[in-house]
């Protein structure tokens, strides 16, 4: 049995720390998630930054963008030209996905700087392209209201995780590399 595990000793390290990170890192976001919203129904900080700077990117790129809260729903109303297409919820903010890279990237940690630095380079730029991604999709539903369950639970959230994937693959990479040179 002790064979066994020295044998498998980094597949269960990568287990263990993916699966632990990515629990605690869930658990303070549930946490987090639980008190900002105390039973009344209006989004978390994180959800309503998310839907203002959305905004504000499409109406910088010339669509006249409006959000307001949902009523007796924790989430924001976007409206394109006055016409409502979509509500960003807690699950539209990126969090999960960046917990999710995070929790990856532990797993495989060797040096902490190189770590800490990939992870706060890798987590802004899922939040920008997360931004990037409602705007376009904002943009899609109001074009073509029907393909929205396409669009909605297929081509955009590909973008998000298909950019996750990319991340890993460039760490994984960077860690084969750096060991490749000692």
């Amino acid at each position: 049995m002790k064979q066994l595990f020295i044998k498998y000793r980094p597949v269960l390290r990568f287990v263990l720390l993916f699966l632990g990170s990515y629990l605690i890192l869930s658990l303070v976001y549930g946490l987090y998630l639980q008190a900002s919203h105390k039973g009344a129904a209006e989004s978390d900080y994180v959800t309503s930054l998310v839907a203002r700077q959305s905004q504000t990117l499409l109406n910088e790129f010339g669509y006249e963008a409006s959000i307001t809260p949902t009523p007796n729903h924790p989430s924001m109303q976007i409206s394109l030209f006055g016409h409502p297409v979509g509500r960003i919820v807690e699950g539209c903010n990126g969090i999960s996905v960046i917990i999710l890279f995070i929790s990856f990237v532990i797993s495989f940690a060797q040096r902490w700087r190189k770590t800490v630095l990939f992870l706060l380079g890798g987590a802004v730029l899922i939040y920008a392209i997360n931004l990037v991604r409602i705007s376009i999709l904002a943009v899609a539903l109001y074009r073509w209201p029907e393909h929205q369950d396409v669009l909605h639970r297929i081509v955009f959230p590909g973008i998000i995780y298909g950019m996750v994937f990319i991340l890993w693959v460039i760490w994984v990479r960077s860690l084969k590399l750096e060991g490749s040179d000692a």
